[in-house]
């Protein structure tokens, strides 16, 4: 076994029940694969349990296990969400100022030790669980184990990561708007979002505590009923708490969005995926497309409108007394509910019923609805550039799911070439969890879905020279397509003298098309390098009828860079007597 291969629960604990390995020896290994991987992402955790402690809790579990005791998570190592208490570690979620040390551990994580898992520590996430991309943390931007470039997905962004790279056998997360699916989309994972009430919230701190739920993270399913089998159930204490109810569904009608309401924010791939896990799921159910538009609405409410004041009640305190402890993203998306008044959120209410209304009587024409987890995925540097508009985008397929109370599994459903994982969700009724796994497996033995990418340890080194000669240039209205993936500035210079230069007719933002010509002349440039991936995904952008060919310097050296077709010469300005587009846009201004 290497350092960092996935690890299942279910085995594990097997082993340890049976005798064949013990708990010290398994905490032993994990003790191992942190030690290795920190090099790689320590951001992953906040707080972690010293060596000594983990050891002698495993010690505690092989001692039961000797006197008799038959514990279904034997020895089985996982993480818990720095939002969710672990008694005698702090809860700071993601936030210093907020650090505080509960005396009493939250319900669930009471049960998994009880069923002899050991907690290794509290993972990184989006401060206060607001947001789904990993980011927003002054602990780190925890990564995508399979490509450092990305984002690992929000809130529940150490607890994805910790999984995915091998570290803990399964990791608790929480999910208000999407924090337990999107982040297992992303990373290859299984993402079990539990119904409301399904798996106690006490000892939560509430993102939106009308809302949310505490998740799972695991790499295949037999672990998420693991999990589920041990924590769910009803527990007084907390007030949203209901008596489980498992209900049957059928599999034969899926609901998925009408052609025309798929957004995939341009990434052809995800859409290729999407179809490709449709085509598989359509072997054995009828996939019937429905009108989205009403569970869009119900989303928007959530963030545009007075759901959003649930947030702000949860931070009112430090909105109050401290909120520059608060992150400023994070503070810009709760502090304007402050203003928020009691008319507007009852005419809220009185709009959600109606969609629920809508979304109840699905049910009565079709078993389940099969959503893509996540449209598209994003650099790190993309969402520190652009940390609302593009997070909001990650969100369009989730947000409705805990509103109109509904369950949900996310699957993996295939590998984007930069390793990136895209999902499916599988979204049932209320109580229809454990149905949904059942359905989850089906689709998982029919996609044959290939094998997993390898993880991504050192970063990506190799890059690319790009020559940009337009609206990428520095200060034009596209040089941010540059910077958000940490572009770095090579110089100015200018081409062989055997290129030709035109604006074309009718772009926005305008932009010029470099055409090789043997009566042509030099023309000023902008040479910029790029990571490998980064390049890549920067190519997938480029619309026709420019392209990404070869571009021959005054030095006679060669890079990328852009080109364009012989049609974007209709009705173009030839405009190589100006030397470059900087003097065009100046004659222009």
């Amino acid at each position: 076994m290497t350092a960092l291969d996935r690890r299942s629960a279910a085995a594990i604990a097997r082993a340890v029940q049976g005798g064949t390995t013990t708990a010290v020896a398994v905490a032993e290994e994990t003790l191992a694969r942190l030690a290795a991987y920190d090099r790689v992402q320590p951001q992953i955790w906040i707080n972690r349990m010293s060596s000594e402690a983990i050891l002698a809790a495993a010690g505690a579990v092989d001692a039961r296990i000797a006197a008799g005791e038959t514990l279904p998570l034997a020895g089985v190592p996982f993480a818990a969400k720095d939002n969710i208490d672990v008694a005698g570690i702090d809860t700071t979620a993601a936030c210093p100022a907020f650090a505080h040390r509960p005396e009493q551990s939250a319900e669930v994580v009471k049960r998994l030790l009880a069923a002899g898992a050991v907690c290794i520590g509290k993972t990184n996430l989006d401060q206060f669980a607001t947001g789904l991309n990993g980011t927003r943390s002054p602990y780190g931007a925890p990564r995508n184990a399979y490509n450092l470039a990305y984002v690992s997905g929000g809130s529940s962004s150490g607890s994805s990561s910790a999984v995915a790279a091998g570290l803990v056998a399964f990791a608790l997360g929480t999910d208000t708007a999407g924090s337990g699916r999107v982040p297992a989309a992303f990373q290859h994972l299984i993402g079990l979002k539990p119904t409301r009430g399904r798996w106690s919230t006490s000892g939560l701190l509430p993102a939106c505590r009308t809302l949310d739920c505490i998740t799972a993270f695991t790499s295949d399913t037999g672990d998420a009923r693991l999990v589920d089998r041990v924590i769910a159930g009803y527990d007084r204490s907390d007030p949203y708490s209901k008596r489980l109810a498992d209900r049957p569904i059928g599999r034969t009608r899926i609901g998925v969005p009408r052609r025309g309401q798929r957004v995939f924010f341009g990434d052809v791939e995800a859409e290729h995926l999407y179809d490709r896990a449709l085509a598989t799921l359509a072997r054995e159910a009828e996939l019937i497309e429905i009108e989205i538009a009403p569970l869009l609405e119900a989303a928007q409410l959530l963030y545009g409108g007075p759901w959003v004041a649930e947030r702000t009640a949860a931070l009112a305190d430090m909105l109050a007394n401290d909120p520059e402890a608060i992150d400023p993203t994070v503070r810009a998306v709760v502090e304007p509910s402050l203003a928020m008044r009691a008319v507007e959120l009852f005419n809220g209410i009185y709009r959600m019923a109606a969609i629920k209304r809508h979304a109840d009587e699905l049910w009565d024409t079709l078993d389940l609805l099969a959503f893509p987890t996540a449209g598209t995925t994003y650099r790190v540097a993309e969402l520190q550039a652009a940390p609302i508009a593009l997070n909001s985008n990650l969100g369009l397929y989730t947000n409705f799911v805990n509103l109109l109370d509904m369950a949900a599994v996310a699957v993996p459903a295939g590998s984007r070439d930069n390793a990136t994982g895209f999902g499916i969700t599988l979204i049932g009724p209320a109580d229809s969890d454990l149905a949904l796994l059942d359905i989850a497996d089906s689709y998982l033995a029919a996609a044959e879905l290939p094998p997993l990418p390898p993880l991504d340890l050192e970063g990506r080194m190799q890059t690319v020279k790009l020559a940009v000669v337009g609206a990428h240039l520095k200060d034009m209205p596209l040089h941010w397509q540059l910077t958000s993936r940490d572009a770095r500035f090579v110089g100015a210079f200018e081409t062989a003298p055997t290129y030709r230069l035109y604006a074309m007719a009718d772009s926005v933002p305008p932009k010029p098309a470099l055409v090789h010509s043997a009566d042509g002349a030099a023309i000023k440039v902008e040479v910029y390098e790029l990571g490998v991936a980064e390049f890549g995904s920067f190519v997938v952008e480029v619309p026709p009828p420019l392209a990404i060919g070869t571009v021959v310097l005054a030095d006679g050296t060669s890079v990328k860079g852009f080109v364009a077709e012989p049609r974007a010469l209709d009705g173009a300005q030839d405009i190589t007597a100006l030397g470059g587009w900087r003097a065009f846009v100046a004659q222009h201004a």
